[in-house]
């Protein structure tokens, strides 16, 4: 999909013949040291292949996990979190070699600035005596997530090692020193990857009617903004997780295991709203267990949302029924939808995948309906619950499946009815309105 060039400055327009560019990505598929399900570094090889195309010199850059400890703001720069095993990945994907520079180390506070032994690299890069150059976890920086000195001074070094800034990371929406601040001394443009998204939001936000979403969450606080703003779109709502753990517990006055009594109070006030508009579509057979953990025979059970009592307790609801789905009114409306939107895993995976692969199965029962899946999450569960489905998607290119690279991102858009609402795509539109006008 396009994206709207009258407003999003796109790498087609930027001058790159000759330049260093400095490209965001998320590549944040690192777990224990090593690249775990790599589709989010695939799908900005086009971007990358188009830099070098033409002509320019890459200098790649990513977070990857949280290093920096939220209380305490210490970060912790070690193997887990390192670039090394992604830039690896695209060397034996790309055929090239790309040099990961090393700066000096505070304890605690990461990694100060970016100093003078990377002009060396940066020269051998234009020399192209290395294919380019991967940056170590932008979360080592200790300017990328603060504010003040610390955070303007890694902008300007960031933006003095190159003469052009692409941002290719969509699922990265927060306003930090590598995808928002930067911005400010570059010229700076949309990667394909990041234009792509903003068409397909522009989907979700604009949909064709009938609209089915489908939302689910660990924590029902997180999920107000974007779940109040989807409502007023949607033809129907379906509700997972937590989520709707909240939605039963004050729909039914029941108090259900892991749901707190802010959150049951948080989900009154869609229960009310639903009241008068019966937009949410209850899935009426649900999986209750004693603890939170493996399957346990004899320690979960099937219930049905009839059968809860006002004033009860009940265990934890961690999983939904496969006839769920079969029933008439979910039924018809994922069967009937011209566009479903899902953001949601069914159940508390790894043990209760019922739910999740029911849920993706009716979907694709749907031929004609614009499927768009948000989350990481969400794309992990279907590739691994449903591998035949995923494997005949990528092989048929089905044009009516897309699925976003970050959940985050997709929800924030929603919440600003903006497909380009997200901090750093606003950074990108300013960018060019102030190159504009000098």
């Amino acid at each position: 999909m396009k994206a709207d060039e009258k407003r999003l400055p796109v790498i087609q327009d930027a001058e790159l013949a000759g330049k260093v560019v400095l490209l965001r990505v998320d590549h944040n598929v690192v777990k224990a040291g090593k690249v775990k399900e790599p589709d989010r570094i695939d799908r900005t090889i086009g971007t990358i292949f188009n830099i070098v195309e033409r002509g320019g010199r890459p200098i790649l850059m990513s977070h990857v996990g949280r290093p920096r400890n939220k209380k305490t703001g210490a970060i912790v720069c070690d193997p887990g979190t390192s670039t090394a095993p992604i830039a690896k990945y695209l060397e034996w994907k790309l055929n090239t070699h790309l040099f990961i520079p090393s700066f000096h180390m505070e304890e605690t506070r990461g990694i100060l600035a970016i100093d003078t032994s990377v002009n060396r690299v940066v020269s051998d890069l234009k020399k192209r005596k290395i294919g380019g150059i991967y940056l170590p976890n932008t979360r080592w920086f200790e300017g990328e997530e603060s504010e003040g000195e610390a955070r303007d001074l890694l902008a300007q070094q960031l933006a003095g090692i190159a003469d052009v800034y692409v941002n290719d990371a969509p699922g990265s929406w927060q306003p930090h020193a590598s995808t928002f601040d930067v911005t400010q001394y570059l010229p700076a443009y949309a990667g394909f990857l990041m234009q792509e998204e903003i068409g397909h939001l522009d989907q979700v936000l604009s949909s064709i009617h009938p609209f089915t979403a489908v939302v689910a969450g660990a924590k029902y606080d997180t999920k107000i903004g974007p779940l109040t703003a989807l409502y007023k779109k949607v033809d129907h709502l379906i509700l997972g997780g937590i989520i709707y753990n909240a939605y039963l517990a004050a729909k039914y006055n029941v108090r259900i295991a892991g749901v707190s009594e802010e959150e049951t109070e948080a989900a009154k006030g869609l229960v009310a709203l639903d009241k008068d508009q019966g937009k949410i579509l209850e899935l009426p057979h649900v999986v209750e267990a004693d603890e939170i953990g493996p399957k346990v025979e004899g320690k979960y059970r099937r219930l049905s949302t009839s059968d809860l009592v006002p004033g009860q307790s009940y265990g934890y609801i961690l999983d939904i029924s496969h006839e769920s789905y079969e029933d008439d009114q979910v039924a018809r409306a994922l069967n009937s939808a011209k566009t479903i939107f899902v953001n949601a895993v069914m159940g508390l995976t790894p043990h209760y995948t019922e739910g999740t692969e029911s849920l993706d199965r009716t979907i694709s029962k749907n031929p004609t309906a614009r499927k768009l899946f948000a989350g990481g999450d969400t794309l992990q569960e279907f590739k691994v619950l449903c591998p035949d489905l995923y494997l005949r998607l990528h092989v048929e290119e089905d044009p009516s499946y897309y699925f976003f690279t970050g959940g985050g991102a997709v929800l924030k858009a929603i919440e600003q009815n903006d497909a380009h609402g997200t901090d750093p795509v606003k950074a990108l539109i300013a960018n060019r309105e102030s190159l504009e006008s000098d």
